[in-house]
């Protein structure tokens, strides 16, 4: 049931995504902010190469304006919703030009042409006009503040509010449903207020259209999300939009940054991810079963398949290292460990690793025994873990270098070692780190390639939690050398092999 007759659209996310770790309202703020400079800056780009003169978006947002680059109120059509005092002239929507009075009808049939021309249907006229709409008082809505983006490459909404016991909830979406039913939500209430403006409104929601996000859009808005929680709160509020006060939500003082935010948020984003990759590699999937394609498209949805797979991998790590971070029981209750073939994971997963390093100009040298003992880990994450590490190593290696795949009996337990073959006749490349600055608790960012990975400790915590260890030295010589420690089975571990 809902609190009101419709929808908030924090009811409108909340029955769309799987429940999640609930975290302070302070936490949410900030989710909130951060959330909202990584989508100005996700426009900005995307809006970077069209002229201002033509519209190429429409924004609803509450309580106010949330955008004031110029790029971006020259580009975009703006509609806000407002819970100001209800009164018989708030029927009609009022520009925000001051040319327009809201005290004679003829003024306010000028505003409804406004909006129409503004509107830009056909996409030729400037978008820097702002339509404003009442809220009824009774209306749930108008204690939530949230945006609402439609353009040709994405939609995207975005959600703050507060429950009944006033703790305050942030929720975001790409996924062309739930923003669809977000309008639904909006738009039944423009038809209360506004019957004569829904039309104009929805043609103007249905010029872009409700198509899947393209993973680069996705990748992009993590890379900016992840740049916002590199700043420090200070550096941010000056291009930050603000937090606009409600009439039923009390304004907190701004929250001291959290040691933990940045892991929810990266949570809550990968959760987030995996959902139209998984779709896009599902349909790729159906077609490719098709036989009736010509050899080059069939080529192409396998590259398709191959990238969304390799970002979904990616995901699932980010999502399980944030897990560990947020959550002490994952860290024995959440990982099975059980007897498991290494020789069965290389095998599937050494072909991939050639392919990253020929991919980069470098060669792998694997150095196997003829036969491999059974070690103690977690089947569905070791190759995960494995082919994450390999990624990253392969990442901070100059072009021409080659790496050396060592597993060795240690024990009780298998011993993996990466170690890089650097190109001795360039003696500057030896032992030479890539620059790498650290985004938050868990990630690093290699200006150098624009790679976002996890960092050493937050990798190091998957590896104990699928039984392994990774240690991390440097060697003069070599550079930067990895080994992995996994334990043998315990009827397997004074068994030799060849």
């Amino acid at each position: 049931m809902y609190e009101w007759i419709l929808p908030s659209l924090r009811e409108v996310l909340a029955q769309s995504q799987s429940s999640m770790a609930g975290c302070s309202s302070a936490k949410a703020e900030q989710q909130w902010r951060i959330s909202l400079a990584a989508t100005e800056h996700l426009l900005l780009n995307n809006l970077a190469t069209a002229s201002p003169e033509i519209t190429q978006g429409l924004v609803l947002t509450a309580p106010a304006p949330l955008f004031s680059q110029p790029k971006l109120t020259q580009s975009l059509q703006t509609v806000t919703f407002t819970a100001k005092p209800f009164n018989p002239l708030a029927l009609m929507p009022f520009h925000v030009s001051s040319e327009i009075s809201a005290e004679s009808d003829e003024n306010e049939n000028e505003a409804i042409s406004a909006f129409r021309d503004a509107a830009l249907i056909t996409g030729h006229a400037h978008a820097d006009a702002e339509t404003i709409l009442p809220l009824l008082p009774a209306d749930p809505l108008g204690s939530e503040q949230f945006c609402l983006v439609f353009t040709e490459k994405f939609r995207l909404v975005l959600v703050l509010s507060a429950d009944r016991s006033g703790k305050k909830e942030f929720l975001f979406s790409f996924e062309p449903e739930v923003v669809q039913q977000a309008w639904r939500s909006l738009g039944a209430r423009v038809i209360l207020t506004n019957p004569e403006l829904f039309a104009e409104l929805d043609m103007l929601v249905e010029t872009y259209s409700p198509i899947e996000p393209s993973y680069h859009t996705i990748i992009q808005f993590s890379q900016l999300l992840l740049q916002e929680l590199a700043e420090p709160e200070t550096d941010k509020a000056a291009h930050t939009p603000p937090i606009y006060p409600h009439p039923h939500i009390p304004v907190s003082p701004s929250p001291k940054p959290s040691s933990r935010s940045d892991v929810e948020l990266l949570q809550a984003f990968a959760h987030e991810v995996r959902t139209p990759l998984t779709t896009i590699r599902t349909l790729t999937r159906l077609l490719l079963k098709r036989r009736d394609l010509p050899t080059t498209v069939t080529n192409r949805l396998e590259v398709i398949d191959h990238e969304c797979t390799e970002q979904i991998d990616r995901m699932e790590l980010l999502f399980k290292a944030a897990e560990l971070e947020t959550c002490t029981a994952a860290k024995s209750a959440n990982t099975q460990l059980t007897p498991m073939s290494l020789d069965q994971v290389l095998q599937q997963s050494i072909p991939r690793w050639q392919q990253a390093a020929h991919r980069r100009n470098l060669t792998l040298d694997v150095a196997l025994p003829q036969q491999l003992p059974t070690v103690v880990s977690n089947p569905a994450m070791l190759d995960r873990v494995l082919t994450g590490l390999m990624e990253n190593f392969t990442r901070s290696l100059p072009p021409g270098s080659s790496i050396q795949v060592q597993v060795i009996p240690a024990g009780d337990q298998l011993k993996l070692q990466l170690t890089p073959q650097l190109d001795c006749q360039d003696t500057t490349r030896i032992a030479t780190l890539p620059i790498r600055k650290s985004l938050g608790q868990l990630l690093m960012f290699q200006p150098e390639t624009g790679t976002i990975s996890l960092n050493i400790a937050a990798t190091k915590h998957l590896f104990q939690a699928i039984g392994g260890k990774l240690i991390v030295r440097q060697s003069p010589h070599y550079g930067e050398v990895l080994t992995i420690f996994l334990p043998l089975e315990v009827s397997k571990s004074k068994v030799g092999f060849k």
